[in-house]
């Protein structure tokens, strides 16, 4: 199998960034306006909107490792930290400096005297930072430079006869070629657990996916959620699913057939190449915000009701798994692997095609969701309980 022609950003941590963004963060809800104004300001600046107010509870360890992984993914040259001047701010900064992988900036309020200054001072660095951004070219960069996350919402009935095994063949290759493919969302593998553990590479990786899976849904029940009652959604229903495990089969051929190398809690860096399973929250934001924080640097997302959701780092590939929803939505949809259900293509055609897609995407093409500007992010909370 011969290796694609990549061009990337050499990080110095050894990962291989494919955007090369200047990524405002604030650390305090108040600023995240600011931080958009910066974004509309600054071509290829991009920034985090969210409404974390400094709090330090039971969630803060999580928080914490979001901000800092978000702030060191290889996709971004540089990241300014935009603060209201806090300790708790102060605890996140130096987590972030630990991991030491993308130059960190820190523009605090109660050093520039007042929100207008803080603007107008981050603003001309954000400039400069561009301007040393720009005269970075990308190199030669090896398969095994893609960290990939797989991602579906809003399934319906062609998604797991469609673009998820179609997804699912493309990472297949990519792992072949020494690339590392992480799936989440926990919720969506519940009843299917077993066919993925029985899938891992050896039997305690195989039990930490069993155990993992059966944490989350203790911790649901201890919330007083009946999470197989009330799976699917209802738009999943309307889409043609029926149980959550007709769905759960469907999401999990989004990882082909690979072995599985290892389990990730929440926004943690795989250590190797190879194929992953990430205990995520089943949102669609929360868990790209995961894939971000835990270093990945391309994601491809299939959708069988439609979805607009992109993320602040990650450019992200939207695949439709019905010609008619990718016909509706051409404006949010990069393929349509409807074409295997309509007979126009194999599965084998469209994984080719994905893959294919894959790589314009990393060597500079934009998706969908980046031409629209779809740069969500979301704190996950409430979740990851050790019950």
């Amino acid at each position: 199998m011969s290796a694609p022609q990549l061009l990337g950003y050499p990080r110095s941590d050894g990962r291989w960034g494919f955007r090369n963004h200047i990524l405002l963060l604030p650390l305090h809800q108040a600023l995240c306006n600011t931080a958009r104004e910066i974004e509309n300001s600054v071509f290829s600046a991009v920034a985090v909107s969210h409404d974390w107010s400094g709090e330090i509870d039971s969630d803060f360890e999580r928080i914490a490792k979001v901000f800092a992984g978000i702030a060191n993914n290889p996709n971004n040259f540089s990241t300014i930290f935009l603060t209201i001047g806090t300790e708790t701010e102060t605890k996140i900064i130096e987590r972030s400096r630990v991991l030491g992988a993308t130059p960190l900036h820190v523009l605090s309020l109660s050093d520039s005297g007042s929100m207008a200054h803080l603007l107008t001072s981050a603003i001309a660095l954000a400039s400069q930072l561009k301007e040393a951004a720009n005269k970075e070219s990308r190199v030669l960069a090896p398969v095994s430079a893609i960290v990939l996350g797989l991602e579906c919402g809003g399934s319906d009935a062609y998604s797991g006869i469609t673009a998820n095994p179609a997804l699912g063949l493309a990472s297949d290759r990519l792992v072949e070629l020494g690339a590392t493919s992480i799936l989440g969302e926990t919720m969506e593998i519940l009843g299917s657990e077993h066919l993925l553990a029985a899938r891992a590479l050896n039997p305690a990786v195989g039990q930490q996916i069993i155990d993992l899976v059966a944490r989350y849904e203790r911790s649901i029940n201890y919330e007083g959620i009946d999470i197989r009652g009330a799976q699917p959604s209802r738009g999943n229903i309307e889409g043609g699913l029926s149980t959550l495990e007709e769905k759960s089969l469907g999401a999990a051929k989004k990882a082909g057939s690979a072995p599985f190398t290892g389990v990730l809690e929440y926004a943690d860096h795989p250590t190797a190449p190879g194929l992953y399973f990430m205990d995520t929250p089943g949102h669609d934001i929360e868990q790209l915000t995961g894939f971000a924080a835990a270093g990945v640097n391309i994601a491809v997302f299939t959708t069988g009701r439609g979805t607009p959701t992109g993320s602040t780092v990650i450019p992200t590939i939207k695949v439709a798994t019905n010609t008619q929803m990718g016909s509706v939505l051409a404006d949010l949809i990069d393929l349509n692997a409807g074409t295997i259900a309509d007979g126009s293509q194999s599965l084998e055609e469209v994984g080719n095609l994905i893959f294919d897609e894959i790589v314009r995407v990393a060597n500079g093409q934009e998706t969908k969701a980046e031409l629209g500007a779809h740069h969500e992010f979301n704190l996950s909370r409430l979740y990851g309980s050790t019950l």
